[in-house]
């Protein structure tokens, strides 16, 4: 290292908003507050949000993560990860007379609304989305088999064949990258000029929010580095969007503990985001790790401010 009068110079430009979003600070309150209100232990189907420092922290506090619900025992209760769950999981937990906690971002509960009123009307339904992530599982978990199709890409969406074009109805996964995802609705629009849009879109504020603040610097940055796990769908997107934008590279990192600092050293600005599911203490981290070894002239870039807060279940609510 370098003599501290003597350090290398770096830019640093933060990007605004970043980190939790409404939906995954519910979450996580939910699985706190269970555990202080319950005692330990808490179980929770699948990882509450995709970030492992997060679910590290809980399991310290006395969660259990599982996979499925016949690993949880009858007698204590069960949380729901954000993603949401389909709806086979709260009817078996009912059958068992489980005490159960639904944890699933209102947001992805407004697309499993969606899709239930699309049905309701006589509308096949196609969901633009990932496959085998959990949103999308539980989405499609909404609806009897076959009641929807996943449309991944614009090939999915060039290629997609039906008997009933006039009864079609889109939603998609909250996570998504804003620009694909308009492409793809761009492409289906055009082949099918009756399909039933969300009435409002169903990618969330925060994605849309991220992504749009990672927009605003990117060009301008040698290096842009993501926080984020590398099961989170929306932190993935925003290493995509930073490249597209203009970044010189672009990567995912689960914190300090990753930094790439051959990589670094060769960077005069550098870009930090984190995606919706990794704490802010994150970020601060890197900055600090940063700082430890140059001379950091740091710049926070804001696109927007966000205000929204999601209740808790009546049931925790002080």
């Amino acid at each position: 290292m370098q003599p501290a009068n003597d350090r290398l110079k770096k830019d640093v430009l933060l990007a605004a908003p970043r980190g939790f979003c409404a939906g995954v600070d519910r979450a996580i309150q939910i699985v706190e507050q269970s555990i202080e209100k319950y005692g330990a232990p808490v179980y929770v189907r699948h990882e509450i949000v995709h970030n492992t420092h997060v679910v590290s922290k809980l399991e310290n506090m006395g969660a259990i993560f599982v996979e499925e619900l016949d690993e949880c025992p009858d007698d204590r209760p069960v949380v729901f990860s954000a993603h949401g769950v389909p709806k086979s999981v709260p009817a078996d937990a009912a059958s068992r007379d489980m005490h159960f906690l639904d944890a699933t971002c209102p947001l992805v509960s407004k697309v499993h609304v969606e899709a239930e009123k699309h049905k309701r009307e006589g509308r096949h339904i196609l969901l633009i989305g990932h496959a085998g992530h959990p949103e999308v599982v539980g989405t499609m978990g909404q609806l009897p088999p076959g009641s929807m199709t996943l449309i991944e890409n614009e090939s999915d969406a060039a290629n997609y064949q039906t008997d009933n074009p006039e009864n079609l109805a889109l939603v998609t996964q909250t996570t998504l990258s804003v620009d694909d995802t308009r492409e793809i609705i761009r492409i289906l629009l055009e082949r099918f000029p009756t399909i039933a849009l969300p009435y409002k879109e169903d990618i969330c504020y925060a994605t849309t929010n991220r992504q749009a603040a990672v927009k605003e610097i990117a060009a301008k940055c040698d290096l842009f580095m993501v926080i984020g796990s590398q099961t989170s769908s929306n932190s993935k997107r925003l290493v995509e969007v930073a490249i597209k934008a203009g970044a010189g590279s672009a990567m995912l990192i689960s914190g300090a503990e990753s930094l790439d600092w051959a990589l670094i050293e060769r960077c005069e600005t550098i870009g930090l985001s984190a995606g919706a599911s990794a704490p802010e203490y994150l970020t601060d981290g890197v900055i600090a790790a940063l700082n430890s070894r140059y001379e950091i002239a740091l710049k926070e870039v804001r696109v927007t401010d966000e205000s929204v807060i999601f209740r808790l279940p009546r049931e925790l609510r002080a």
